[in-house]
């Protein structure tokens, strides 16, 4: 009995002793993390296995990178490339709208569709005798628990390309580069001009990429040939425009992102919306109208100008109406001192839900990421120039600044020759020298004297006929020399005070 319990005691103390071991060093086997290092050492056989069974990789180009804030430019450059491979080989297609790489060419292409390959669909291309292999497949978004927010969803689109292992150095050092650059010649063949806007106040949500901008094509048929302005003042533009796109060297040598600004100002109906048609007509640029009001932060903006594209204009329309960018702002303390200390009876400020902010402009203009694309014009269009911060519109920001003024008789005299016929002028002296003698002292925009020089019946579009069109004309000039002679100053005798009251229009 007593050596059975030695026995046991001995038994024990070796029990406890390998138990204290064991502890040990399942401790620091812990700390290599030794089912990571089987599993590593699994997957390597593994692939090597499946490398002998299946020799053939794969490169995938998604349509969105960078974190999904930018959309790729491979990705567009790989489906404008399989524009002309997927057409000979492929049973589904996608078919877009297509457009000529400039305006003479519109009229004839815009029936015209570009054809890519559907999702779903595989085709072969062959590069210095080495076949590989196209696919186009799409992943559906994510469930979204806001069922409205669902429809605002697309699906993320791909192309895979399949190669065998032995070519790979050709394929990633030579084929690649071969397909971005024929993409980038096609997209220029095929592109369509697009006027974009935004349309969503929030581009990002769950961290899934929403698209952010919506377009319609551009095919505004104002250029410069039709632009009722003084020519020299034409002519600088003009001028200006070709020195800035042929400047990227330029840009690049002075250490300056490659962007211009513009800022057009004058009273409305002067032609600013149809100056930018011009400038992008004869650039031949995509434009971005942008909405700030429906933007909500300047995180938001910046977002908005990650996705433009390079040589388009952004245009932002009555500025000074879009945010308070005047040169009288008051700090929020202010702002809410006045509201407590103020009269009672004064409506509340108005709430508005964007937060954008004059220091956030400034900077998505002229600050570090006003350097994200090149070839770009920012345009800033507004009626009361002197109510703008001079900050906003100094040089560096607005490099050029063009008045819009009211119609003078060069180009009335534009205006009549392209409305009515080329030698009205001359043949209706007369008139025209009334209507010269009005617009000396009436102000009317180019946009209404247009309008009443527009024939109205067909009859008018001959030459002999287009007496009535100027003295519609006539008429108007002298209604609105009445009209501003009655709402114009006007002295009043108070007792013995003479008060002079001025419209504020």
């Amino acid at each position: 009995m007593d050596e059975a319990l030695s026995w046991f005691g001995q038994a024990s103390v070796v029990v406890s002793v390998l138990a204290v071991c064991w502890t040990m060093i399942w401790q620091n086997l812990q700390h290599i993390h030794l089912q990571q290092f089987f599993a590593r050492n699994f997957n390597r056989r593994a692939r090597r296995l499946a490398a002998v069974v299946d020799p053939y990789l794969s490169v995938t180009f998604e349509e969105y990178e960078g974190g999904r804030i930018k959309s790729s430019d491979a990705f567009e450059e790989v489906k404008a490339y399989l524009t002309t491979a997927s057409t000979r080989d492929v049973r589904h297609l996608r078919a877009e709208c297509g457009g000529g790489g400039s305006r003479r060419d519109a009229a004839a292409d815009r029936d015209r569709l570009v054809l890519s390959m559907a999702k779903g669909e595989e085709v072969a291309d062959v590069f210095k005798d080495v076949k590989v292999w196209w696919s186009a497949a799409a992943v559906p978004p994510p469930q979204d628990t806001v069922p409205w927010s669902r429809a605002s969803r697309a699906e993320r689109r791909f192309f895979r390309l399949d190669f065998h292992e032995r070519h790979r150095d050709l394929v990633l050092n030579e084929y690649l580069t071969h397909v971005r650059r024929q993409g980038r010649d096609v997209m220029a063949k095929n592109r369509q001009r697009r006027l974009y806007t935004n349309i969503l106040k929030e581009g990002y949500d769950d961290g899934f990429y929403r698209d952010v901008w919506t377009h319609v094509p551009f095919d505004h048929p104002k250029t410069f040939d039709k632009l009722a302005m003084d020519p020299a003042k034409k002519k600088e533009i003009i001028d200006d425009l070709d020195m800035f796109k042929k400047g990227k060297d330029y840009h690049k040598r002075v250490g300056k992102p490659w962007k211009r600004g513009y800022l057009l100002y004058g009273p409305p109906g002067t032609g600013k919306s149809t100056m930018v048609a011009a400038m992008a007509n004869y650039l031949e640029y995509d434009v971005y109208d942008f909405e700030l009001t429906s933007v909500n932060t300047n995180t938001d903006l910046r977002k908005l100008l990650i996705e433009t594209k390079s040589r388009s204009i952004m245009v932002f329309e009555d500025i000074d109406c879009s945010l308070d960018v005047t040169g009288e702002r008051k700090s929020k303390d202010e702002e809410d001192n006045e509201e407590k200390d103020g009269d009672p009876r004064r409506p509340k400020k108005k709430d508005t839900t964007s937060k954008v902010t004059l220091s956030g402009l400034l900077n998505f203009i002229d600050g570090l990421w006003s350097a994200c694309g090149e070839e770009r014009l920012i345009v800033f269009t507004t009626n009361h120039v002197d109510k703008l911060d001079p900050a906003l519109i100094r040089t560096g920001r607005m490099d050029k600044k063009i008045e819009m003024s009211y119609c003078d008789f060069e180009s009335f005299e534009f205006l009549a020759r392209m409305h009515l016929h080329e030698d009205v002028v001359e043949v209706y002296r007369a008139q025209c020298d009334r209507v010269k003698a009005l617009l000396e002292e009436v102000d009317m925009a180019p946009v209404d004297v247009g309008e009443h020089l527009t024939p109205k019946s067909p009859k008018e579009l001959k030459l002999e006929n287009v007496g009535p069109c100027l003295e519609r004309l006539v008429t108007a000039l002298l209604e609105k020399d009445k009209e501003d002679a009655r709402s114009g100053p006007q002295a009043q005798v108070d007792g013995q005070d003479l008060v002079v009251v001025e419209d504020d229009n």
